[in-house]
């Protein structure tokens, strides 16, 4: 690959490249340490979600106002602030002695995270605008990016081997330097010269709605009039939500605009940006449970043993740039999305076989990769591609805001769905026992611990604990599946038939 090699847009790529890779290792390294964490500091199957959970609705909650805050005060200014406090929550999360205070310095490495992220396609979208150039850069951005997240889980788990896993936090410290100094040095200053005003209203009604969304799902039960804890917040996020759509729909220059939804291909490309995180990104999350406490790994195997799901976000993005600019984004994101699906039908097969292994899992495992490598990238550059270029601090706020705030509700759905489908389990096993203590023994095993007993005496020995496990996970692989084909049968539906080609000029 080359781009156009003046010597400012190679040091801004390779700036947007860092903190890429910055923020892929952070994603994927934190779900190979959770067994660790969960024994160490200690923490809570419910707690282990927070750590993850709490970087992610960070991010969902700021990731629009910092697209809104970078159009307006400019791009490079707030990809410098983010960098410099990633990198300084990152020095707190090293840190952290409770899992508490961890699960607080993640909020704000997620809300510094929105701010690379949100810059990180506007700086891309305004420094490669021709169309050639800009499919190399997006290519580069997915390449770094899926070299974070495909060898995370391996870095993860050999600094815990190697070292402790206060080191998976202290070394993006170390990144952010460098990350600092290359994009003071080659990224342009832009900015969008309409934005002259702040949606603030916009962004704290977002923020409330999702955050009272995501609360509500990880506390893993339903309302009822005996939970008025439950029954406030539920009320308080319909408000939320109602509320951002009237302010948007009357706010002129919008952070969320809802009418780039009229555009078919913005809209086809922001249902592929979800559908990724109703499936593969979310299971991510727990994968590495079942490795280690399933097939019996330990930190460094697990690590290796989910390359297979990782690496071909690594490989695939280059071949998705060229499906996208031959076939369109209404054949490539639907393909993209299908197969995934297809990954984890697999995946469930495997769950089957006896004894289970890493071998059988490994086809849908790569499978699944594969398909979120054919759609990633293209539903990036198709939806920033999609509006005009001085919008593109808008449509990327808006497509890594569909992103993660599907990732974060999918995190603690599927968190739920494995609680469940291990309680069912656990019911056949133990018809006998009260339903509080199953619901304990069922959060016990899926944070990974196969033979703890539970207050009032319920112990379970490995094998069941086993069975219990993979019982669940089943039930969470098969609503993966279901969302990734659901989402791309949705998309091919919005897209149409019509061919949606990219030109010589990038756009599409």
């Amino acid at each position: 690959m080359s781009v156009h090699r003046t010597p400012r847009n190679v040091v801004a790529l390779a700036a947007v490249c860092l903190s890429a890779l910055m923020l892929g290792l952070e994603i994927s390294s934190i779900p190979a340490i959770l067994p660790t964490l969960e024994q160490v500091l200690p923490a809570d199957f419910r707690e282990l979600q927070w750590i993850m959970n709490a970087y992610t609705i960070a991010m969902t909650t700021w990731l629009m106002a910092m697209g809104a805050l970078a159009d307006r005060f400019g791009r490079k200014r707030v990809f410098l602030a983010g960098i410099g406090v990633f990198g300084a929550a990152s020095l707190i999360c090293g840190l952290a002695a409770s899992a508490a205070l961890l699960i607080a310095a993640r909020f704000l490495q997620g809300t510094s995270a929105a701010a690379m992220l949100a810059c990180q396609i506007a700086v891309l979208s305004h420094q490669f605008r021709d169309g050639p150039d800009r499919g190399v850069a997006f290519g580069w951005w997915g390449i770094i990016f899926g070299i974070g997240l495909g060898f995370g889980p391996l870095v993860g788990g050999a600094i815990v081997a190697l070292s402790t896993w206060h080191w998976v936090f202290l070394i993006h410290a170390v990144l952010a330097v460098g990350a600092m100094l290359l994009a003071r040095a080659g990224v342009e200053e832009s900015s969008d010269p309409h934005a002259v005003r702040i949606d603030l209203a916009g962004m704290v009604t977002l923020s409330l709605a999702v955050f009272c969304l995501v609360f509500l799902i990880t506390r893993g039960q339903a309302l009822s009039p005996d939970d008025p804890a439950g029954l406030v917040t539920a009320a308080i996020g319909a408000l939320s939500v109602a509320a951002f759509v009237a302010v948007e729909i009357r706010t002129v220059r919008p952070m969320f605009d809802f009418r780039a939804f009229r555009i078919r291909r913005f809209s086809g490309a922001l249902i592929g940006a979800s559908g990724m995180n109703f499936s593969f990104w979310p299971f991510v999350i727990y994968v590495p449970i079942h490795f280690q406490a399933v097939l019996g790994l330990d930190s460094v195997g697990a690590g290796l043993a989910l390359l297979a799901y990782t690496l071909p976000t690594l490989f695939v993005p280059p071949v998705a740039e060229a499906l996208l600019r031959r076939h369109g984004p209404h054949r490539v994101i639907p393909l993209g999305l299908f197969t995934i699906g297809l990954g984890f039908v697999l995946m469930r097969a495997a769950t089957a076989a006896d004894p289970a292994s890493w071998a059988a899992l490994l086809p849908g495992c790569l499978l699944a990769g594969a398909g979120l490598g054919l759609t990633n990238t293209p539903v990036t550059n198709t939806a920033t591609a999609a509006v005009p270029a001085e919008r593109a601090g808008m449509a990327s706020g808006m497509d890594m805001s569909a992103r993660m705030i599907s990732l974060a509700i999918n995190i603690a759905l599927m968190g739920v769905i494995l609680v469940q489908g291990i309680r069912a389990s656990l019911a056949r096993l133990l018809p006998q026992a009260e339903a509080g203590l199953l619901d304990r023994l069922a959060e016990t095993i899926a944070a990974g611990n196969l033979t703890a007993g539970v207050p009032g005496g319920i112990e379970l020995g490995a094998v069941a604990g086993r069975e219990a496990l993979l019982h669940g996970f089943g039930w969470v692989m098969l609503y993966a599946a279901f969302c990734a084909w659901a989402m791309a049968a949705l998309s091919l539906a919005v897209f149409g038939h019509r061919p949606v080609l990219v030109e010589a000029d990038g756009r599409v």
